[in-house]
C-alpha cells in the first residue's frame, strides 16, 4: 500500500504544478489581449487626431482643444501599454536594462545588449 500512496501523492503534485503552469499561461495570454486591444486602441486615436486636423486645416476651424484631448487620450494609452508590458516581462522573469530597454534574464547582473549593469536596476 505504500508504493499505492506515493503514486497518489506524486501525481497529485504533478496536477497542482501543471494547473499553475496552466494559470499562468492563462495569465500571460489574458495581458498580451490586453496589450494588443491597447495598441488598436492608440491606433484609432491616432487616426481621430489625423483626421481632427485635416478637418482644421481644410475649414479653417480652431480645434485646439479637440487635438489637446485627443493626444491626452493617447498619452494615458500609453501608460496603460506600459503597465501591462510591465507586467508581462514580470511574469517572464525578465529584467530590463534602463539604459537601452533590453529584456535580460532575472539573474543578469550586465546588459546582454549594452553592457549596462543593471542588478541594481
Amino acid at each position: 500500500m505504500g508504493l499505492f500512496e506515493d503514486v497518489v501523492v506524486n501525481a497529485k503534485s504533478a496536477v497542482d504544478i501543471v494547473g499553475k503552469k496552466a494559470g499562468q499561461i492563462v495569465d500571460v495570454s489574458k495581458l498580451r489581449i490586453n496589450a494588443a486591444d491597447l495598441n488598436n486602441e492608440i491606433s484609432k486615436r491616432y487616426e481621430s487626431l489625423g483626421r481632427t486636423i485635416y478637418e482644421e486645416k481644410k475649414t479653417d476651424n480652431d480645434s485646439s482643444d479637440l487635438v489637446s484631448e485627443c493626444i491626452a487620450t493617447i498619452d494615458d494609452l500609453y501608460e496603460q501599454l506600459d503597465a501591462v508590458n510591465e507586467q508581462l516581462i514580470a511574469m517572464r522573469a525578465k529584467l530590463i536594462c534602463k539604459n537601452c530597454g533590453q529584456e535580460n534574464p532575472q539573474n543578469s547582473a550586465y546588459c546582454s545588449k549594452c553592457g549596462h549593469k543593471i542588478s541594481e536596476d
